[in-house]
């Protein structure tokens, strides 16, 4: 993780929401502002899933054992799936609830200087750490836009403290908004409606994360771009002439899993195919760093097949490689 830069855009977002927090509830007790009880159960919400993040970055570290032989790597994308569940309904659902009550049973915000000031204190210190999680992702991202880069990043840490940190960000103008209409006009029933608002924005991006984790837990393919250098790694030309199939799979963040039945040509020998599959392996390795586990099985490429467009999975020789040189 530490390769990514999560753990830094981890470390800031906790230390910023856990002093965020602390300030929000004292501004609540003296204010009585459901906006604020909201943004502070936010706000804890947001830091017991940092905690989750790093325990989950801890224990991906663990050695593979005959249990689990690939490792302990999706242990990160649970945990982060855990993330999206504590947003929903320890922040999301709570705000909503809040929300309700405040705008069923109004009351006017006093001291209304703590609001404002803690409001204040939280945007700039969100701010630091949204900035944080930006510089860190700006490394992993290169061209593709914000969207892209959420949707098909491997390592879910960076997304999730983004979505967040982008979260916390509108929460507090939501509940800026709330608390200034609530002051101007002297009708606590706004700041029910920014509470309720928070709620809301609190349940959507639980969502969005919910669903890009759980594609993550499923199991998702390696990017176009990973998988084109391992098909050009993969064939030499000589013996590895072309590629009959392949399948690649994220085992872990930064570990890839590939099988692929290769075409070999019908008058090699064991030998000599077996050194071309070992020379394959640390090619492929050599490209694509995180391919871990490699599976190459050779097989004879048959044009027949091919022609006839047979199953791969059912025919000896597969349709016709993917690659050939």
């Amino acid at each position: 993780m530490s390769a990514s830069g999560g753990t830094k855009a981890i470390v800031a977002a906790l230390a910023a929401n856990l002093a965020i927090a602390v300030a929000k509830f004292v501004a609540f007790l003296f204010s009585g502002s459901s906006s604020m009880l909201a943004e502070s159960v936010h706000s804890v919400a947001d830091s017991g899933n940092q905690g989750l993040l790093l325990l989950g970055g801890k224990k991906a570290k663990r050695a593979a054992t005959p249990e689990h032989p690939f490792g302990y790597g999706r242990e990160r994308y649970i945990y982060a799936f855990l993330v999206s569940i504590v947003l929903f309904s320890v922040g999301g659902m709570f705000a909503i609830y809040e929300g309700y009550e405040k705008i069923a049973h109004p009351h006017a915000i006093e001291d209304w200087y703590w609001p404002i000031g803690v409001l204040v204190f939280a945007i700039i210190a969100e701010t630091f750490s949204f900035r944080t999680a930006i510089k860190e992702s700006n490394v992993l991202r290169g061209k593709r836009s914000w969207k892209e880069f959420v949707r098909h990043a491997k390592a879910p840490e960076l997304p999730v403290v983004l979505l967040e940190d982008l979260g916390a960000l509108v929460g507090l103008v939501l509940a800026l908004f709330g608390v200034g209409l609530a002051l101007i006009t002297g009708n606590g029933v706004w700041d029910g409606i920014g509470t309720l608002c928070i709620g809301i924005l609190l349940i959507l991006i639980a969502l969005v994360l919910a669903a890009e984790t759980k594609s993550l837990l499923l199991g998702e393919a390696a990017g176009l771009e990973d998988v084109e250098k391992i098909k050009a790694a993969t064939v030499d030309g000589d013996t590895v002439t072309g590629i009959i199939h392949m399948r690649t799979l994220h085992i872990g963040p930064e570990e890839l899993l590939v099988a692929a039945k290769i075409a070999v040509r019908h008058d090699n020998t064991a030998e000599q195919v077996a050194t071309a599959i070992n020379a394959a392996e640390d090619r492929i390795r050599t490209a694509v760093p995180i391919a871990r586990v490699i599976y190459l099985e050779p097989d004879i490429y048959s044009e027949a097949a091919a022609a006839a467009g047979a199953d791969p999975a059912k025919t000896p020789g597969g349709t016709g490689p993917e690659t050939a040189h």
